[in-house]
């Protein structure tokens, strides 16, 4: 990357070592699968204006970097840019449930037509089933204290709903009041392991 109006070469990882402990500020990059995503983040403005800017986020754990180039229209603080950085999570967790529930990737074909017919209806598949898992969620977002002390069974999710439909139209070994028996106890159980990482996330990060 370049600093000093673009007069300076330097690496990204050589900046965050130089920068002092009080650059670095702790913000959640938005809950997770397994509770609040915290990390340390610190950020550098880039050029002579204040719209491009160099983020840096660190593993408070392991010491991990990551590094975003943003720009931004208008200024805008660092947690809004940490906002927007923590939306790549959810960018990446859809594409894996199209990958692993619809079979966006499970195609052996060469021509155009082909290959958009079989995503375009993998997609629509994906949008079906995440559809129905919203009807099924809450009205409102739970909080992090109800998830980390909940002992309700999640929401229907995307591959529990496609686990009941291949079961109305495969005929079943099980009657559908065993079916919709193990759907609550599978539920519960993720319950069980969701509240365990909320709390230990929860207890051992900053409220602020």
């Amino acid at each position: 990357m370049r600093i000093n109006h673009g007069r300076t070469t330097i690496r990204a990882d050589t900046v965050a070592d130089r920068l002092p402990a009080t650059a670095w500020q702790r913000h959640s990059a938005g809950n997770g699968a397994k509770g609040p995503r915290h990390y340390d983040w610190a950020w550098i403005h880039l050029g002579t204006d204040s719209h491009h800017h160099l983020l840096i986020r660190r593993n408070h754990i392991t010491g991990e970097l990551a590094f975003y180039l943003c720009w931004s229209p208008t200024e805008v603080p660092l947690a809004e840019l940490v906002r927007v950085a923590g939306v790549r999570w959810s960018v990446e967790e859809c594409f894996q449930a199209a990958k692993g529930q619809v079979g966006l990737d499970h195609y052996q074909v060469r021509h155009w037509t082909s290959w958009h017919r079989h995503i375009t209806l993998a997609m629509l598949a994906l949008a079906f089933l995440t559809a129905l898992a919203a009807d099924a969620a809450p009205d409102r977002t739970a909080s992090t204290h109800h998830l980390a002390h909940s002992r309700d069974p999640i929401t229907l999710t995307v591959p529990e709903i496609r686990h009941l439909l291949a079961a109305v139209f495969t005929p079943p070994a099980v009657t559908a009041a065993r079916l919709l028996h193990w759907s609550i106890w599978r539920r519960r159980h993720q319950a069980t392991a969701r509240r365990s990482h909320y709390r230990r996330r929860t207890t051992s990060e900053p409220t602020g």
